[in-house]
This record gives C-alpha cells, structure tokens and sequence, in this order.
C-alpha cells in the first residue's frame, strides 16, 4: 500500500511517499533528510498526536480553559483521551503550564493548561 503526507519534522516540509505492508513499515521516497524517514516509520506503525481542546471550568473568569498534552499520545486513543477530558471540571484558578490532569489515562502525558484561569 502506497499513501502520500507531509513531513512535519523540520520546516521544510517535503512530500513523503511512504510504501507499507498493513502496519509495517516498507520504504520511504521524497525525504531531504533523514529526519523525514524516521517520521514516516513512526506515522506508518505508531502515529502519535498531540490533543489540543478544552476544559470547562467553573467559578473562573473564563468559561473554557485551553489545555494540551505534555507530549505526544497514541494516535488510536486520541478519541478516548479527549471523551476522558470532557468529563473534567476546572473549579480552582491555575497559572499557564500547570498540569490540570496527571498521566492522563496512565499514558505518561499530563494534561497542561495553556493560559491562565482565576476567580471573577
């Protein structure tokens, strides 16, 4: 199977075309470094995102507090990570980088918020 991204390991952005047997990773063609190959191997056998959403707070001078993952999680538990996010409630102020959820679903990633959230 033949399946055509964009590298996003460095700015220069090249068109990888990535050739894979189901989940394994075969070969790699388009890559200016060597970064790209290495990217494209990840991507085939074990995607991994980053979750950028929300979280509702309350008592705070903000509705929705913007929060991430400290790192990169599993591409195929992205949907359970963010269905586990929507069933927090921020209810005391917290500074931008503080951790609102620790190892989020034992994945080795804490939820960090990206502003900060005070009292009214």
């Amino acid at each position: 199977m033949k399946r055509v991204i964009t590298c996003i390991s460095c700015p220069k952005g090249c068109r990888l075309e990535i050739e894979a047997d189901g989940k394994a990773f075969v070969s790699v063609s388009g890559n200016k470094c060597p970064r790209g190959a290495e990217y494209a191997r990840r991507e085939t056998e074990a995607p991994l995102r980053v979750l950028t959403t929300c979280v509702l707070t309350r008592g705070l001078d903000i509705k929705m507090l913007p929060v991430r993952t400290s790192g990169p999680i599993p591409l195929e538990r992205l949907a359970e990570a963010a269905a586990a996010v929507r069933r927090l409630t921020v209810t005391t102020p917290v500074k931008a980088g503080a951790v609102v959820a620790a190892d989020l679903l034992g994945l080795g990633v804490d939820l960090v918020a990206c502003r900060r959230a005070g009292k009214p």
